[in-house]
C-alpha cells in the first residue's frame, strides 16, 4: 500500500545509472513511449526504463513514469492517491475538458465507480460467461472449420476481428447493419488517451460517423432484447444507476469489449506460430487453452500504458511527486520485469499468470476481461482441436495505438490436424 509520506523500493538497485535526475529525485529518460519506433520494440526500451530506477521522469511529455512490476502494481492498487477521475489519458481532466463525456468506469473514482461498475460486474458475471460458453464453443468450431478450408489466412482479419465480432455484438443486443464502427470507434478511444500526436489527431479527424453510430446504438431503444445492452438499462428502471448513466454504461462495454480482445487473440495466435512447444503443449493438452490465452496476454500485454494523476503529495520509490502528477503506468514492462517473472521473455502456457496486469489490476481492472477471457479461451481451443500447424507465410505488420498493442495483419497458412 502507498502511503503519502513513504513507499518501500524493494527492488534490485538500477543496472546501468542514470543520465540525468530530475528535480523530483526521478532519472530522466528522453524516449518518447508514443512514437513509432518505440511500438515497434518496445521490449529493449522497456529494459532500459525499469533499469534506469523505480520512477522516472519522461521530458518529451512531462511526465513521471512506472515500469517495474511492483511500482506499476503499487499504483494500480491505491486509487485514493492515483485517481482515474482525471483521466487515465495524458490529459488532465481538472484542467482540461475531455473528449467525449468521462467514462462511469474507466475515468471515476471511489464511491461513484463502485456504483457503476456493480452494474456491469452482474451484468457480465461468471454466471452469465456460463450461460454463453456453448453458444460461443460453436461458434468457434465453426469459424475455425471455414478457415482450415481456405487454409491461407490473415490471421487477424479472419480470425481475431472476426470471431469476436460474430458473438460479441449479439451478446450486447446490437443491431446487425453499421457493425463496421465498432473496431474504428475503439481504436480512436484507445488513440485519445495518448498525446496530441499523429495518431490520435488522425483518429479523431475521422472519428465523427462511429461516434455517431456507437452512441445511437447505446440508446435502450436500439438495443435487442435479452442482450447485456437491455441488462445495463433495466439496471435503470431499479434504481441501480439513472437512464441518463445507462447510455454510457453500454458504451464503456463497446469501449472495453472489443478492441483488447482482438488483440489478445491475435497476441496469442502469434505466440502459438512462434513457439512450437507452446503449440504443441496446446495440442497435447487442449484444457490449457485458457492458459495459453493468459501466457499471451502477458507476453505481449495488448493494453501497454494507462495514466493515473496524483491527488496529494506522494513518494514512490524515493521519488516525490506533487498533487496533479500525471504518472504513466508501463503495464508492458510490469508484465516483462525480471523481479516478478522467471524468463519473462519466453512465452509458456504452463507458467502461472496469477497478478499480471495485462487487464489492469485493483478496482479498475478490465470491466470486460471475464467475456475477453472466454472467447479467447473457446477459440484457442478449437484451433487446439482441429489445427495441426499454424506457419508465419508472409510480413507480419504491426497496428499503431496510442495504448493498444497489436498487428495489422498475420498472415498464416492452417494445416488440419
Amino acid at each position: 500500500m502507498i502511503k503519502p509520506s513513504h513507499i518501500a523500493n524493494s527492488a534490485a538497485p538500477p543496472a546501468v545509472p542514470p543520465v540525468d535526475v530530475h528535480g523530483t529525485g526521478a532519472a530522466i529518460v528522453d524516449i518518447d513511449p508514443f512514437s513509432i519506433e518505440f511500438f515497434e520494440d518496445p521490449h529493449r526500451i522497456h529494459e532500459a526504463l525499469r533499469e534506469a530506477g523505480p520512477v522516472v521522469w519522461l521530458p518529451r511529455w512531462g511526465v513521471h513514469a512506472v515500469a517495474r512490476y511492483e511500482e506499476v502494481r503499487a499504483v494500480l492498487h491505491d486509487p485514493a492517491i492515483f485517481c482515474s477521475g482525471r483521466g487515465v489519458g495524458l490529459s488532465d481532466f481538472a484542467k482540461e475538458k475531455p473528449w467525449r463525456p468521462q467514462s462511469l468506469i474507466l475515468e471515476a473514482d471511489p464511491p461513484a465507480h463502485g456504483r457503476t461498475r456493480a452494474v456491469l460486474s452482474r451484468v457480465l458475471s461468471p454466471a452469465v460467461m456460463k450461460t454463453l460458453r456453448e453458444r460461443f464453443q460453436a461458434a468457434a468450431n465453426q469459424l475455425v472449420d471455414r478457415l482450415l478450408v481456405r487454409r491461407e489466412i490473415d490471421a487477424v482479419a479472419d480470425l481475431a476481428e472476426t470471431f469476436p465480432l460474430s458473438v460479441f455484438p449479439e451478446a450486447v443486443g446490437l443491431r446487425e447493419d453499421g457493425r463496421e464502427h465498432l473496431l474504428p470507434y475503439a481504436g480512436l478511444a484507445f488513440n485519445a488517451f495518448g498525446p496530441p500526436n499523429e495518431l490520435r489527431q488522425r483518429a479523431f479527424e475521422t472519428a465523427a460517423p462511429h461516434v455517431a453510430w456507437v452512441m445511437e446504438q447505446c440508446q435502450r431503444e436500439n438495443l435487442k432484447p435479452g442482450g447485456f445492452g437491455a441488462a445495463i438499462h433495466a439496471a435503470a428502471d431499479t434504481g441501480a444507476i439513472t437512464h441518463e448513466e445507462a447510455p454510457l454504461l453500454v458504451r464503456s462495454l463497446l469501449t472495453a469489449g472489443l478492441d483488447t480482445t482482438v488483440n489478445s487473440i491475435g497476441a496469442a495466435i502469434y505466440c502459438l506460430a512462434r513457439f512450437p512447444e507452446a503449440w504443441a503443449a496446446l495440442r497435447a493438452d487442449p484444457t490449457l487453452a485458457r492458459a495459453a490465452f493468459e501466457e499471451a496476454v502477458r507476453f505481449e500485454s495488448p493494453v501497454q500504458t494507462f495514466f493515473r494523476t496524483t491527488t496529494r503529495p506522494v513518494e514512490i520509490g524515493g521519488v516525490h511527486l506533487d498533487e496533479g502528477s500525471k504518472v504513466l503506468m508501463f503495464l508492458g514492462a510490469a508484465n516483462r520485469d525480471p523481479r516478478r517473472w522467471s524468463d519473462p521473455g519466453r512465452y509458456d502456457p504452463i507458467r502461472s499468470t496469477v497478478g499480471h496486469v495485462g487487464f489492469g489490476s485493483g478496482i479498475h481492472m478490465c470491466v470486460g476481461q471475464l467475456l475477453g477471457r472466454l472467447e479467447g479461451e473457446v477459440i484457442l481451443s478449437a484451433l487446439a482441436a482441429k489445427v495441426g500447424s499454424i506457419a508465419i507465410t508472409g510480413p507480419v505488420v504491426r497496428r499503431y495505438n496510442n495504448t493498444l498493442r497489436g498487428l495489422e495483419r498475420l498472415p498464416v497458412t492452417l494445416t488440419a490436424a
